[in-house]
């Protein structure tokens, strides 16, 4: 029988009389606050022996279970407690204990920290110690901010980490506490409690908290500003993480509500809410969520209602705003965008610096629009002068680049002063006529040689880059407005704004070199002197402006700037400040690019002036210079190839490479210099190449097994830095590539071909595109080696023809052709394996060109080898094909290629009729072909020229509009 015998607001207690033969009793805890049933587990009746007191106690929220009294051997009577709606309170020692840990988390001591981490860790197992976290947090108001924020800290960090293990009853009771003290008096407290909230929204809480979103913006409406204040704080922290989710159907689209809503505080009293409802608003802009495209014009209208606001932060919002609407929503703008303009004119030379860089974002974000010339052409005179007054550095600047220090070589690098480095794997690429490389670096790594340190985004930085977009928009048009303002700058005595002038003159020499070349000979000798300069930081920016030159100063006479050019910058290499020292190693190896062979008569200066630096830079240079010697040899080639240059460069990088351990990164530029060094030595390298050669294999060998141990038991072991393989592996291209013949030795003792074909397959693509060019370079060097693998190479290849991996698609598609090469009429059977993915690539639209031309070569090659097999296609890939190869220098392969083609077009005249003339063009290309080539050209030339397929070749060629080069080879045949 069940009677209530007392109850409350928060507990109600019931009598139980049930008779013995009821039998044995056990309670089982249920409900959320963990209230008690008693249940009969036995069949048979057993009477209790005497009587007795028994007390039952468990640990329910907000209290225990009470006593129960055997009172007779007839009646049994239990007093049953159950909490219903009393709230968590925590134990007064165990509060003092964390208490006393969160003091000791602020003690810089290390040992109190590791010992603070390790107690933390253990409490982390009992879910009630976030209960206790989040109490200080919200309700211990006697206990300072930082404290109390300190614990909030710890719980976010403990909910990002073990969430999903939270009781039902622990995490309810966290967001009830968040939610609940949103509007602390304490901007810090709220903060936190806002970055809490946004934690647990992040682990998939926005879909199951359904009341978190509804009283948020409930709570705007509070006339407490904290209230107001905390719940936009929360909001926008929602936005920025969930911006995507908010805008789907999962939530049933609360943006739909909330746009509307946050447009309505634009008009608040508080700069800071005003502040939070924009900055709320943009986080949709980007992602045109379509409940701000309905509100769109009311939001451009309110922002130009706050563009004069007071508060700065107001004021960077709403740049910021603008700077998204121009990408976005430009439509919108270009009714005002003379007036926007204007405004942000204003803003780039704002007092606040965040501001200014807010807006001087709109000048980049401008130069990328097909607008920008037609709109900013007016306004060149306004906005030349104010970004160049923002590359100045500024006096914070100065400090934390330490701009008063002139020599600190003997100072050594902190770890957080070297950048991590990611190895680029290697990409087999073709020479083309006219130069070797792709044009044009982007401004953003060539501003890494000016001040890196100051890693953050800055105006300075944003101010050059907007000039160098602008320089490539309006060419020579800028320089009326520029060239006035450069000479003052750059013979200023005050050495900041001499400086910023010599930025400036890097900054525009992309886009303005053509009308800069007047003015050349007078200012290279000018910046050649600043490389003198007792600032450093005058030094160092020298080194970089005149990197952005060295196409220019290549190009004249070596006696008239290349020389003293190279003089001054090898005497920079070995600066004393180590700014300069990073500065003049990057700008060689640029210049190094650019002068290639030019530079073999000064090899030994060069090599002893790299090898000293070698024993006077710190780490992070040290770094940098194996880039420079890595580039020289690229440059200069087989030139280095000399006794007296080996004798200067290996001792000291072998000695680098032994110093060096398996697991340490800094082996990733040294792999990568001698990855170059061996391919330009050649037989040079032959007394280093073997312990060399092993000790890639060893690294590959163990990072495929590491991989191995990963996958199979993940908890136990690290997943490996696959970095490792892939520079091994490119190094080992360069050992084959240089060594040519001399490889096979080295590849017979060692079980490569096994570990390359696991490479080939795995999960990484770069670790793809550095095993592919390893097998194109062993099957050039060594194929006896490689043949009998080609069975199971080559479906694998033909897998990897998939242009969504551009590079490993182009390192795959270059060693079928190697492959071919070698194999002869041997490679009939994989014809089907690769060639339709081939014709596929070539016609793909947007195909980048290197890919482009491998894949035609490759097509030639195999035309070359099995053209009864490729001929039927010829139809297919004619046109793109020719117009691939047509800029393609003279060389071995483009050789292959084209006798391909000839012997298809012999199978099959018939499959070119169509594209005749773009096989004329690309015949054309030719300087200077082998004679049995050119008898091919004109074998298939004349016979076309008889046959009816071509009877008015005048005609055609004058239709087609070919260039005077092809109407003479069309016209002109005997």
């Amino acid at each position: 029988m069940w009677q209530r015998i007392y109850s409350s607001c928060h507990i109600h207690v019931w009598r139980i009389s049930l008779e013995e033969e009821c039998g044995r009793f056990s309670f089982k805890r249920r409900g959320q606050f963990g209230s008690m049933e008693l249940k009969s587990n036995a069949s048979s009746p057993q009477k209790p022996r005497c009587n007795s007191t028994r007390l039952v106690e468990s640990p329910i929220i907000g209290g225990h279970i009470s006593s129960c009294r055997i009172q007779s051997f007839r009646t049994l009577s239990i007093y049953y407690i159950r909490v219903t709606s009393m709230e968590w309170q925590p134990d007064e020692q165990s509060l003092q204990q964390v208490l006393q840990l969160l003091k000791d988390s602020q003690s810089p001591d290390t040992a109190t920290q590791r010992a603070v981490q390790e107690k933390l860790e253990q409490l982390n197992q009992f879910p009630d110690f976030n209960n206790y976290l989040i109490f200080v947090l919200t309700s211990l108001k006697s206990e300072d901010e930082p404290t109390r924020s300190l614990s909030g800290l710890i719980l976010k960090n403990n909910v990002k980490a073990h969430y999903q293990n939270f009781p039902p009853n622990v995490a309810d009771f966290i967001k009830r506490e968040c939610l609940n003290n949103i509007g602390d008096p304490s901007p810090l407290i709220r903060a936190t409690i806002g970055i809490l909230i946004t934690t647990i929204a992040s682990k998939g809480e926005l879909r199951t908290w359904p009341e978190l979103l509804p009283q948020l913006c409930n709570l705007l409406n509070s006339d407490d500003y904290n209230t107001c204040e905390g719940s936009f704080g929360a909001l926008q922290k929602i936005c920025e993480d969930s911006s995507e989710l908010l805008d789907s159907d999962a939530l049933n689209r609360p943006l739909n509500i909330m746009i509307p809503k946050f447009l309505q505080f634009f008009k608040h009293c508080s700069p800071k809410i005003r502040s939070h409802a924009i900055a709320c608003v943009n986080q949709f802009i980007i992602g045109r969520a379509q409940a701000l495209m309905d509100n769109i014009d009311t939001f451009i209208e309110s922002l130009f209602a706050l563009a004069g606001d007071e508060d700065c932060e107001v004021r960077k919002n709403v740049c910021r705003a603008l700077v998204m609407l121009l990408e976005v929503r430009i439509d919108r703008l270009i009714p005002h965008m003379h007036s926007i303009i204007q405004y942000m004119l204003q803003r780039t030379q704002d007092p606040d610096e965040n501001v200014a860089l807010e807006a001087c974002e709109f000048w980049l974000t401008l130069a990328e629009q097909p607008i920008c010339k037609e709109a900013l052409s007016g306004h060149l005179v306004q906005l030349i002068p104010i970004l160049v007054n923002g590359m100045k550095y500024s006096e914070i600047d100065i400090i934390l680049l330490k701009g008063d220090v002139e020599e600190d070589e003997t100072v050594p690098d902190s770890e957080q002063d070297i950048k991590p480095r990611f190895h680029k794997s290697r990409t087999v690429t073709l020479q083309h006529e006219g130069g070797d490389g792709e044009e044009g670096e982007d401004f953003d790594d060539d501003e890494d040689d000016d001040d890196d340190t100051l890693s953050d985004w800055n105006l300075r930085k944003c101010s050059a880059a907007a000039l160098d977009v602008l320089a490539n928009v309006f060419r020579e048009e800028l320089l009326p407005h520029l060239l006035p303002l450069l000479k003052g700058l750059l013979f200023h005595p005050d050495w900041v704004i001499k400086e910023s002038g010599i930025l400036v003159l890097g900054a525009i020499a992309e886009g303005c070199m053509q009308g800069m070349v007047p003015y050349l000979p007078e200012l290279i000798p000018h910046l050649i002197q600043c490389l003198c300069d007792k600032k450093a930081l005058v030094r160092s920016i020298a080194c970089w402006t005149l990197s952005r030159y060295a196409h220019w100063v290549v190009s004249q006479p070596p006696d008239a700037h290349l020389k003293p050019l190279m003089t001054e910058l090898l005497k920079r290499i070995l600066d004393g400040n180590k700014r300069v020292q990073e500065a003049a190693c990057s700008a060689f190896a640029t210049l190094e690019e650019e002068a290639c062979t030019e530079l073999v008569p000064y090899l030994s200066f060069i090599l002893d002036t790299l090898v000293f630096a070698f024993g006077k830079y710190q780490h992070k240079n040290l770094l940098i210079l194996y880039d420079a010697i890595g580039t020289l040899a690229d440059s200069v080639g087989h030139h280095l190839n000399q006794p007296e240059y080996i004798q200067k460069l290996m001792p000291p990088l072998i000695a680098k490479w032994n110093e060096l351990k398996d697991e340490d990164k800094d082996l990733f530029p040294l792999l990568e210099c001698l990855s170059s060094v061996a391919t330009a030595l050649q037989s040079g390298f032959l007394p280093y190449c073997e312990p060399v050669y092993q000790r890639c294999v060893t690294l590959v060998q163990k990072t495929l097994a590491q991989a191995m141990m990963y996958s199979q038991q993940p908890d136990q072991y690290e997943a490996p830095d696959k970095d490792f393989m892939i520079v091994a592996l490119d190094l080992l291209s360069g050992l084959a590539e240089g060594l040519g013949g001399h490889v096979d030795t080295l590849v017979s003792r060692s079980n490569i071909m096994t570990l390359l074909f696991q490479c080939m397959q795995d999960t990484m693509p770069e670790v793809r595109q550095s095993s592919f060019a390893l097998l194109g370079d062993l099957t050039k060097a060594c194929f006896p080696h490689v043949k009998p693998c080609i069975a199971e190479f080559m479906p694998i290849l033909g897998k990897n023809l998939n242009p969504e991996f551009i590079s490993v698609c182009n390192n795959a598609t270059w060693a079928i052709g190697e492959i071919c090469m070698q194999m002869g009429v041997e490679m009939q059977p994989y014809i089907p394996m690769v060639l339709n993915q081939l014709v596929e690539i070539i016609n793909r639209p947007n195909t980048p060109k290197t890919l482009l031309e491998n894949t035609a070569i490759t097509i030639g090659r195999l035309g070359y080898v099995c053209p009864q097999e490729v001929a039927p296609m010829l139809p297919q890939f004619i046109r793109p094909w020719c117009t691939s190869l047509r800029n393609i220098r003279d060389n071995e392969e483009k050789d292959s290629a084209f006798r391909g083609i000839c012997m298809m077009i012999g199978v099959n005249p018939g499959g070119v009729v169509q594209d005749f003339i773009f096989f004329c063009d690309a015949v054309a290309s030719w300087v200077n072909p082998k004679d049995d080539l050119r008898d091919m050209f004109y074998k298939i030339l004349h016979g076309f020229k008889e046959q009816s397929f071509y009877t008015h070749p005048r005609r055609c060629v004058n239709r087609r509009r070919v260039n005077g080069k092809l109407i003479h080879l069309c016209i002109a045949l005997p």
